[in-house]
């Protein structure tokens, strides 16, 4: 599997909460990595809480590929096992009735503990990532969980059912002020498995944070919105006459074929059955000043795994 590299940019938005360019590193890729099965389906983002530091953290997490992803408290992004894989990160899990929940999820490492609150710069750079992998796999607010959602309990001397309350991980992620913050304009109504009496309620307390109004991180953030952080989608075809109205932006990711050629960039070929990203590239063919258009969207050659390159993507390099 290549390397997998990713680069958002910011919006040119003033605010305190801005933040550089969200970067993801492979240090700490999963020697498991390989031996992970594709997942069939995406349905579910979950975030988790390390409750540890972050070295001996990433150490546990990439030796066991326990999440695809962890992000530290300085906001440095890690890819751990690749996120079309599973990574074993839920454990004892369910959702609506569906088990395993590591078989359709990713798993977002957060370091910081569950009752705690976390940086900004840490947020906003969580909230980078988990709206880019909600725009790649199309998933809804409210299907950006803790893991404290999913996981649930076997009977035991003081549980006689299985129940919710097994773990209280990622806790902070299902409060309204800390949502805000993650542009998170929804969240989990109501426990279904509960509500159908698939499992019981193993701890009040945490039902009524991840459902009810108890959030102990009112206070702990400021009011303002921090800037959005989406990639900037190309102008539709219907657009043109705008986007030819205003000269392409001099700094920043290119999000045209206009852009790209302003900047000096020619086409180099088209990826087909018989022309591999490699032949018409050769050794850059994922360097991040390659470019990858189609269907009006601009990929940077280091934000794109092997397995993704489609064909009928067109290659752009400078001249």
């Amino acid at each position: 599997m290549t390397r997998t590299g990713l680069v958002l940019i910011l919006a040119a938005a003033l605010s305190p909460l801005a933040s550089p360019a969200l970067s993801i590193s492979n240090r700490y890729r999963s020697p498991r990595n390989p031996e992970r099965k594709v997942r069939a389906s995406t349905e579910l983002i979950v975030l988790h809480t390390t409750e540890a530091p972050a070295r001996s953290s990433l150490n546990k997490i990439s030796e066991r590929g326990e999440a695809h992803f962890c992000v530290t408290e300085e906001g440095q992004v890690y890819a751990i096992v690749d996120r079309d894989r599973e990574a074993f990160h839920a454990g004892r899990s369910m959702w609506k009735g569906k088990e395993d929940v590591d078989k359709f999820s990713i798993g977002i490492e957060c370091v910081g503990h569950h009752d705690k609150p976390m940086g900004l710069v840490q947020l906003v750079a969580i909230r980078n990532l988990v709206q880019h992998l909600q725009d790649m796999y199309r998933i809804p607010d409210d299907r950006v969980v803790c893991h404290s959602h999913v996981a649930y309990g076997s009977p035991n001397k003081w549980q006689k059912r299985k129940h919710r309350g097994r773990k209280r991980c990622g806790m902070l992620f299902a409060m309204p002020s800390v949502r805000r913050i993650l542009q998170l304009k929804a969240r989990p109504a109501f426990d279904v498995d509960t509500r159908v009496g698939r499992l019981a309620i193993g701890d009040p307390y945490l039902q009524g944070v991840l459902y009810g109004r108890t959030d102990t991180m009112v206070g702990k953030y400021p009011a303002q919105k921090p800037a959005v952080a989406k990639t900037v989608v190309p102008a539709k075809p219907s657009d043109k006459k705008a986007a030819a109205a205003s000269p392409p932006p001099s700094s920043g990711a290119p999000t045209s074929v206009a852009h790209l050629k302003a900047r000096g960039y020619v086409q180099k070929g088209v990826v087909s059955p018989t022309m591999s990203a490699s032949k018409i590239a050769g050794g850059k063919w994922n360097a991040p000043d390659t470019y990858y258009t189609i269907r009006n969207k601009v990929f940077p050659g280091n934000a794109i795994d092997e397995s993704r390159i489609e064909k009928g993507m067109c290659i752009w390099m400078k001249k």
